[in-house]
């Protein structure tokens, strides 16, 4: 569903992203961990073509980003992103902020605006909320919401960009929950996070960054081996260290301890 071929992006003269190669299989859910700086958020943004890459290929559901051929409209409607702030409007009620995009977006009528808003509240645990303006809901629920948002879209790739870096342990909990659930829809999933045992146990592939660079890459039984000199391993042992931990959490470890950056 996404292959990114010997990316390369510059910010002026500093290189942000070194020789990416990485291909994310259709209905898989791909995270990709390292420090703060290392790179993440920007090569997120490359997918949809936010952030122009100088030198390599991505491709998109069987379509190269950049391509003066490819309508990048279009292919921005297969693409939902959801970031670590919720960018929700506070002045309309959940109903109406998930309903804004798709009547001024895609142009649908009122009567299936409230179908689709209704149903991804639903599958969110989030319809009772319908009426309610965001200041009123919890941070967690926020984030919920502005996944149902991207989700009410029917997008065939979900970007999440550090989805629960500000929200405390319960709050990130209840939206790590919400994506372990989409995780099982069969939705493409791609997301950065320095937060790594909060998705170890729901990730299928792992891929580990630092300073533009991908130094470790793998699925999630193959990076996490016990015994295994994996970089994301040696990062998990050393911040559990830390925190006076004798060992790594296994990959089904929810606990929010073992963080980088």
């Amino acid at each position: 569903m996404i292959a990114f071929s010997n990316v390369y992006k510059y910010f002026g003269r500093s290189e942000v992203l070194t020789n990416i190669s990485l291909s994310v299989q259709e209905g898989t859910m791909c995270v990709i961990c390292g420090p703060s700086g290392a790179g993440k958020s920007t090569l997120l943004g490359t997918v949809n073509g936010l952030e122009p890459i100088d030198r390599g290929e991505i491709w998109v559901a069987g379509r190269r980003v950049g391509d003066p051929s490819v309508k990048m409209r279009d292919l921005r409607t297969q693409i939902g992103v959801v970031y670590q702030s919720f960018n929700l409007f506070p002045h309309l009620t959940v109903e109406r902020n998930i309903r804004l995009g798709l009547e001024k977006g895609l142009g649908l009528d009122r009567a299936e605006s409230i179908r689709r808003a209704h149903c991804e509240l639903e599958r969110l645990g989030l319809l009772a909320w319908r009426d309610a303006l965001p200041a009123h809901l919890s941070g967690g629920q926020q984030q919920r919401v502005a996944i149902a948002r991207c989700l009410a879209m029917k997008p065939k790739i979900l970007l999440l960009d550090e989805p629960t870096s500000a929200l405390d342990v319960d709050n990130a909990m209840e939206v790590v929950g919400a994506i372990r659930s989409l995780a099982s829809h069969g939705i493409t999933i791609l997301l950065s996070t320095h937060q790594i045992s909060l998705f170890c146990d729901i990730a299928d592939y792992l891929v580990c960054l630092e300073a533009g660079q991908i130094v470790e890459q793998g699925c999630r039984e193959q990076v996490l081996a016990e015994g295994c000199p994996s970089k994301l391993n040696a990062w998990i042992g050393r911040l559990q260290a830390m925190n006076g931990r004798a060992h790594a959490p296994a990959a089904n470890d929810p606990s929010p301890v073992a963080q980088v950056g």
